[in-house]
C-alpha cells in the first residue's frame, strides 16, 4: 500500500493528512490488537466499555436507572457477571424510547452528531445517532477489510446497491482517499433489471464488486446462462444478507472468484468480517459481541443464539446489550492466528424465522438446490401464512406437472420438519423487499 502524502514533493516517506494520519494510526493498533490472546482482547474490551458505561450513566437518564438496577457505580470496574444482568434492549424498546436514548452532550472531540435510520428490512426500522468517531471506526474496518485480503488499491470497483446514483467517480471513496490513490469506482442502483446489470459489468469490467448475496446470485446464474466472462475480476464482496453457500459455488462456477462477506448493521457497523480464511471475525475493537441462548446464557462454539451487541464507541447513542434481531452459531478458533471470536455461521433475521403450531421456531433452511433438481425452478420464495400453512411462490418457464409438483412439496415438508399445508404460486418474476432487497423466506404471521 502506497500511502497518499499531503505535502508536495514529499513522496516518501509519505506526509499523510490529519484525516490520512488518523487513518494509518487505527491500522497500526489494530493490526497489532488482532493477534491479542482472547483475555487479553477481552480486557481491553472491558476497559472500554466501563468508559461507555460511566459516561451513558452520567448523561442519559434511562441508563442511569438500568444500570442502577444492576449496582453499576462509576469508578469501579464492572464485572463481566454484573453486565450480563442487564437487561436486553430489543428494537421495539428503540423505537418506543426513542430520543430518551440519546446523548446530546458526547465528548466534544468526537465531532458532530448524524441521525439515521435502518432500512427496515426486519419490519421494524429504528432510528439512531452516531458522530465523527463512530464514523472513523466504521472506516478503519473496512479499511482492514481490504488490507486482510490484499487488494490491489490501483484496480477498479464496482458497486451495486441501494441508495446510489449510477455515477462513476475517480476513487473509491472516503475510506482510501486520505490514504492512498486508487482506481476507480463504478456505481450502478440494484433497481436495474438482471440481464442490465450484467452489460454494465461487461463494459466496466472490474477487478472488485460489491453488492448484495441476492443480487449476486441472481448475476451468477445469468452469467452461466449467457456465458458472460469478467476477466479481470479478482474478488468479490457481500454484505446486507445471509451468504448461502451455494452463491459461493455460483460465483466459482461463472468467474473463478471467491467471496469475501461482511456482517453489518447501520446502526453498529461491523459486526464480524471474514478474514482471509473464511472465518467471520467479531470486529472486537468496536464491538462487544454475545450470543445468548434461550436461557440467556452465553452459547459454545457449535450453538445457535441471539446476536446481542454493545457499541464501544457511540457515545451519542449507546447501543447496550442491544439484541439486534439475528442470530449466529459459535465457531472455533481460526487458524489464522487471530484472537478475535470466530462466529461459524451467520443465520439471519428474528423475523424470518419459521413459526410451528406448538409455538417453537426454528432458522428455515430449504431444498434450494433439491428444488432445482425437481423442476426446472429460476427463483423461489417461502412464504409462511400461518404456522402450518407455506405458499412456495416460484418461477418456472413453464408450468410444473403432477410429479414435479408432489415430490416438490414432499421435499419442503421433510427439510422445514413438519407437515405444512403447502401450496404453490407460480409467478413471472418474485420482487424485492423493501430497500430493494430479496427475502427467501418471509413471515407473514404476527
Amino acid at each position: 500500500m502506497k500511502i497518499k502524502s499531503d505535502i508536495a514533493l514529499c513522496l516518501w516517506p509519505a506526509i499523510p493528512t490529519d484525516a490520512g494520519a488518523h487513518a494509518l494510526a487505527a491500522q497500526y493498533q489494530l493490526e497489532a490488537s488482532q493477534w491479542l490472546p482472547p483475555a487479553d482482547l477481552q480486557h481491553a474490551v472491558m476497559e472500554q466499555l466501563q468508559a461507555v458505561l460511566e459516561h451513558a450513566s452520567e448523561n442519559i437518564a434511562w441508563w442511569k436507572l438500568a444500570l442502577q438496577g444492576i449496582g453499576f457505580q462509576a469508578g469501579r470496574t464492572i464485572a463481566t457477571e454484573d453486565f450480563c444482568q442487564l437487561p436486553l434492549l430489543s428494537r421495539s424498546d428503540i423505537q418506543t424510547l426513542g430520543e430518551a436514548l440519546l446523548n446530546r452532550n458526547p465528548p466534544a472531540s468526537h465531532g458532530r452528531i448524524y441521525q439515521g435510520q435502518t432500512s427496515g428490512s426486519t419490519g421494524t426500522p429504528i432510528t439512531f445517532y452516531q458522530t465523527d468517531v463512530t464514523r472513523h471506526f466504521w472506516r478503519a474496518l473496512t479499511l482492514r477489510d481490504h488490507l486482510w485480503h490484499g487488494r490491489d488499491f490501483s484496480g477498479k470497483l464496482a458497486a451495486i446497491r441501494t441508495e446510489v446514483e449510477d455515477s462513476r467517480g475517480a476513487s473509491w471513496g472516503p475510506v482510501t482517499d486520505a490514504v492512498v490513490q486508487t482506481g476507480p469506482c463504478s456505481n450502478l442502483n440494484v433497481r436495474a433489471a438482471i440481464d442490465d446489470q450484467l452489460d454494465w459489468l461487461q463494459r466496466e469490467d472490474p477487478d472488485y464488486l460489491i453488492t448484495y448475496p441476492s443480487n449476486l446470485k441472481a448475476l451468477a446464474l445469468r452469467a452461466i446462462e449467457r456465458n458472460v466472462q469478467l476477466p479481470r475480476l479478482k474478488q468479490l464482496r457481500t454484505f446486507g444478507e445471509v451468504l448461502p453457500d451455494r452463491t459461493r459455488r455460483l460465483c466459482q462456477q461463472a468467474w473463478g472468484v471467491g467471496i469475501a462477506d461482511s456482517y453489518s448493521s447501520e446502526e453498529a457497523g461491523y459486526i464480524a468480517l471474514q478474514c482471509p480464511l473464511g472465518a467471520y471475525h467479531v470486529q472486537a475493537e468496536n464491538l462487544l459481541v454475545e450470543i445468548l441462548g434461550e436461557n440467556g446464557e452465553a452459547c459454545a462454539p457449535g450453538e445457535i443464539g441471539r446476536v446481542v451487541i454493545t457499541t464501544l464507541h457511540n457515545f451519542a447513542m449507546p447501543l447496550i446489550r442491544y439484541a439486534i434481531g439475528d442470530y449466529a452459531r459459535v465457531g472455533t478458533t481460526c487458524a489464522c492466528g487471530r484472537g478475535l471470536t470466530v462466529l461459524e455461521q451467520i443465520l439471519g433475521r428474528q423475523r424470518n424465522m419459521i413459526q410451528l403450531p406448538d409455538g417453537s421456531q426454528h432458522w428455515p433452511s430449504f431444498p434450494e438446490d433439491k428444488g432445482i433438481s425437481i423442476a426446472p425452478v429460476q427463483q423461489i420464495q417461502v412464504i409462511q401464512k400461518r404456522p402450518d400453512e407455506i405458499v412456495l411462490r416460484i418461477v418456472v418457464p413453464a408450468p410444473l406437472s403432477p410429479t414435479e409438483t408432489a415430490r416438490l412439496i414432499d421435499a419442503f415438508r421433510d427439510t422445514l420438519g413438519f407437515p405444512h399445508r403447502i401450496t404453490i404460486e407460480r409467478v413471472d418474476h418474485i420482487p424485492r423487499g423493501r430497500n430493494f432487497k430479496f427475502e427467501d423466506f418471509v413471515s407473514e404471521i404476527a
